[in-house]
């Protein structure tokens, strides 16, 4: 297969470099490569799972605003806690609100736990060929990677490092610019349809979804339930 040879992405028409599968000996298993020259992941609900310290954050969050969780907990994944705040505060009120979830999201940061598979599949890969791209503030990023047991990556694009957060394509455009691998050499790993939506706009080579929340109508190429069936070959990634 010529090295120009990708994936297309499932919103265009299926032709020769949709997903490659290759059938084991004896054809008793499928193996889906994700070819890639770098990955770009985002963070909570790919690398790790923060989900308990998410929902517990932001509902202390919201009574404390007045508001009610359940309309607030389905618009915070894979956005910043600015843009959640700025759609239900008040201007004036904004900075207060932004400075009391994000202290709130730090003293949660010590529950999160690194999705199964994580930490293997990051040492496979090597140095300078991954980055990550988190909606979370440097600090509390710093915070579960660390909880996690997940070592953070030379590359780190946080919610303070952009002008516009998912799914705006600019922190994933930031990534790949910063690793020295041009958007469509890399296979993004994302838990969210915000995040989904900001890796087509960056026009990414691929996109693998990780996790049970649903993607909804922004569907990746291929989705896994964690990342313990995922591993790095000299081809890019590939499912088992």
């Amino acid at each position: 297969m010529a090295s120009h040879d990708r994936f297309a992405r499932l919103d265009r028409p299926v032709d020769e470099h949709t997903p490659e599968l290759r059938s084991t000996t004896g054809g008793a298993r499928t193996v889906t490569v994700l070819r890639c020259t770098a990955v770009l992941f985002d963070c909570d609900g790919v690398l790790v799972d923060s989900d308990t310290a998410v929902v517990r954050s932001w509902t202390r969050w919201a009574h404390e605003m007045n508001l009610d969780p359940e309309e607030v907990l389905p618009t915070v994944y894979g956005r910043r806690s600015v843009d959640t705040v700025a759609q239900f505060v008040s201007p004036s009120k904004r900075p207060a609100a932004v400075e009391l979830i994000d202290a709130l999201e730090i003293e949660d940061a010590a529950t999160a736990t690194a999705i199964p598979g994580a930490a293997e599949l990051l040492a496979a890969i090597p140095a300078g060929r991954w980055a990550t791209v988190t909606s979370a503030s440097r600090d509390l990023a710093h915070a579960r990677l660390s909880a996690a047991g997940l070592t953070a990556p030379e590359v780190l694009v946080t919610a303070g490092d952009v002008r516009h957060g998912k799914p705006h394509p600019e922190g994933y455009l930031a990534a790949a610019q910063r690793i020295g691998v041009p958007a469509d050499q890399c296979v993004v790993v994302e838990d969210a349809p915000a995040g989904i939506r900001a890796a087509r706009a960056a026009q990414v080579g691929h996109v693998l979804g990780v996790g049970s929340r649903g993607f909804g109508e922004h569907q990746p190429d291929a989705a896994v339930p964690d990342l313990r069936s995922v591993g790095w070959t000299s081809a890019g990634l590939e499912i088992q």
